[in-house]
């Protein structure tokens, strides 16, 4: 039995052969050009080894509606956005699965300002699908395909030209730097960069093959390659990415791994420090980042877990730095999209201004940790869980903006459904990581608790 494609705000996803077909994607690809209108759509992938059969389905899509597709090529998904929002485009196409493993693959579909669908965007795209509704072009209005060089190169310039970036001074510093492209987009951007800012490099798994090499989500467990290779190279600093190159993690000098969460804290560290204005982040991202921005006098918006309502929210306030606690980096200076090349250079810069060491740099950040669990519900109802849930803790300070966040004192939990699968996701976040887990166990028995109690009462 084929597995189903999951239709997000932003696009789908699925496994390729399995559910996500040729057929599916052009539809989709079309129902996004219907969108979007006759113009330029910009389409960049990363390196997945089924991007070009998927690619050639998006391009099949879009010409067919009288869109023209500009090919980026195997590029990063913040190159794509920022191909997008300085060019004429109606709309871009990101041909990636991010971090989900080698046999997955999907479109990310993106607005004329380079910017995520949001909810309502893309359940038009949606809809378009599925009542038939594309805007089929006659023989002679059918669009027609075009090459886009050197993107990679100016978003690297764009980064360069940013003013929180002094790139002399990083080469001065002369770091030496070990990276983990993961055998993803991170090889066609990131040698540019770290050659701009005069470092000396040792990679892993930069040739974009798209077989890759490990479990490529860039968190911890995942890293351990990395974190010998910073330590026997003598590396500063270690950087991984994922395969789209949105998301960053770092690793100190002692090749101990700062945790995915704490990027965009130090990048928000970084950017107070010379810029003022508000800050936003998801529900779910470290409270590092509250105390950071009320360290700086700033005000640490929240937001729904996405990076669509991050970045709507960060231009609504006009927030000078954001992102997301998975190692992703929002600076509406450049962008309003998470980028890993900024946060390598943000990471840099920071370290060149602070004259320290990675590990002196991960120190003089609040300490917290954090633990996250997922329980399977199987047919329980994950709205009246929610709602029970809800009652419960109507005494403590919660938030319903995103399923339900509890903060104490010292110590948060967040509790949200999964929209593509029967299971509820529990973060909890503790001055240590014993008790975080304990909060996470506490919650997590008192749903299977409610799940016990619904099945005994039917």
């Amino acid at each position: 039995m084929s597995k189903p494609v999951m239709i997000s705000v932003s696009g789908i996803r699925g496994i390729v052969g399995e559910g996500l077909s040729p057929l599916l994607i052009t539809e989709f690809a079309a129902a996004a050009g219907t969108l979007y209108g006759a113009g330029r759509v910009m389409v960049g992938r990363d390196s997945r080894i089924t991007g070009e059969m998927v690619q050639s389905a998006v391009f099949a899509g879009l010409t067919a509606v009288g869109c023209n597709p500009v090919d980026l090529g195997v590029c990063s998904t913040p190159t794509v956005e920022m191909a997008v929002q300085h060019s004429d485009a109606v709309g871009g196409i990101v041909i990636t699965a991010s971090h989900n493993p080698v046999e997955w693959n999907a479109l990310k579909l993106l607005t004329s300002e380079g910017l995520f669908l949001d909810e309502e965007q893309g359940a038009a795209v949606a809809g378009i699908v599925q009542r038939r509704g594309f805007a089929w072009a006659p023989w002679d209005g059918i669009g027609r395909v075009s090459e886009k060089t050197g993107a990679s190169e100016e978003h690297v310039q764009a980064i360069l030209s940013l003013p929180l970036i002094d790139a002399a001074a990083v080469r001065r510093r002369g770091f030496r730097v070990a990276c983990d492209c993961v055998n993803g987009a991170g090889g066609t951007i990131l040698p540019q960069l770290f050659e701009a800012l005069g470092c000396t490099v040792f990679f892993l798994n930069r040739e974009p093959t798209g077989r890759f090499s490990h479990t490529p989500e860039p968190v911890p467990e995942h890293l351990g390659d990395l974190c010998r290779l910073t330590v026997s190279e003598k590396a500063d600093i270690g950087f991984a990415v994922d395969p789209d190159v949105d998301r960053c993690a770092i690793i100190d000098e002692e090749g101990v791994p700062w945790g995915e969460e704490y990027t965009v804290s130090f990048a928000a560290a970084h950017v107070l420090a010379n810029m003022k204005g508000p800050v936003v982040v998801n529900m779910s991202t470290t409270r590092a980042v509250d105390d950071i921005a009320a360290a700086a006098g700033a005000v640490c918006h929240r937001t729904k877990v996405g990076e669509i309502h991050v970045a709507k929210k960060m231009l609504e306030t006009g927030a000078v730095i954001g992102g997301e606690g998975n190692g992703g980096v929002i600076l509406p200076a450049l962008h309003a999209g998470r980028d890993a090349p900024l946060a390598i250079a943000l990471t840099l810069q920071a370290l060149t201004e602070r004259r320290c060491t990675a590990s002196a740099a991960r120190g003089s950040l609040p300490g917290y940790a954090m633990a996250k669990e997922k329980l399977h519900i199987g047919d329980s109802d994950p709205d009246a869980i929610m709602e029970t849930l809800r009652q419960r803790f109507s005494g403590e300070r919660v938030s319903a903006l995103d399923g339900l966040k509890i903060d104490f004192p010292d110590h948060w939990v967040h509790i949200r459904k999964s929209n593509t699968e029967p299971i509820i996701r529990v973060i909890a976040e503790a001055g240590t990581l014993n008790a975080a887990r304990a909060a996470c166990g506490e919650y997590i028995d008192a749903i299977s608790a409610l799940m016990t109690g619904d099945r005994n009462h039917s």
